[in-house]
């Protein structure tokens, strides 16, 4: 037995004979620089946090359509909501996205609304297991640019949608 490890160091230091071992000169100890666009979807995951939490329980309606009006605007823009006097210039469809995909995606729906100077948009979250349809008026009514929500109107949604309304500041606007 001792004869064959001899006989396989031997082989083993022969087919090694002529060859130079690496030198390592290089080091990868760095953190590996992130891409823009990861820092930048970072920083909105930031901001979002700051204003949608899910454990905020507004006094919303139980009975009859989901609405809400923030306490500053005035009880007439509920109605005209309803009414369908405001029609949305920006859309946003929630179907198939998680609550955290959703979150981002509401708040970069205001966001847009504000830089665009849209006073309406639409949001349609779905029927589906109805987590986004009980979770999206808690964050709506939490985040400052809402005035008031209300169900979509058969054309835009029915209740499978909401109507928000947007305080764009003093700016003019269209309805």
């Amino acid at each position: 037995m001792k004869d064959e490890n001899d006989s396989d160091t031997l082989l083993f230091s022969q087919l090694i004979d002529g060859i130079k071992p690496l030198k390592q000169d290089t080091h990868h100890f760095k953190q590996p620089v992130k891409p823009k666009k990861q820092f930048e979807f970072k920083e909105r995951q930031i901001h979002v946090d700051s204003y949608f939490s899910d454990t905020y329980q507004p006094l919303l309606p139980v009975d009859g359509p989901m609405r809400w009006i923030n306490d500053s605007a005035d009880k007439l823009e509920l109605k005209r909501l309803r009414r369908g006097d405001y029609s949305p210039d920006l859309l946003l469809d929630l179907h198939g996205l998680r609550q955290s995909e959703a979150k981002l995606e509401l708040a970069a729906l205001i966001q847009a609304c504000v830089k665009q100077s849209s006073i309406c948009c639409c949001v349609m979250h779905g029927f589906g297991t109805g987590i986004l349809k009980q979770q999206l008026p808690l964050w709506l009514a939490q985040h400052p640019k809402v005035k008031a929500f209300h169900q979509a109107p058969k054309e835009w949604g029915g209740d499978a949608a909401l109507l928000v309304l947007i305080d764009i500041g003093e700016q003019p606007h269209r309805r």
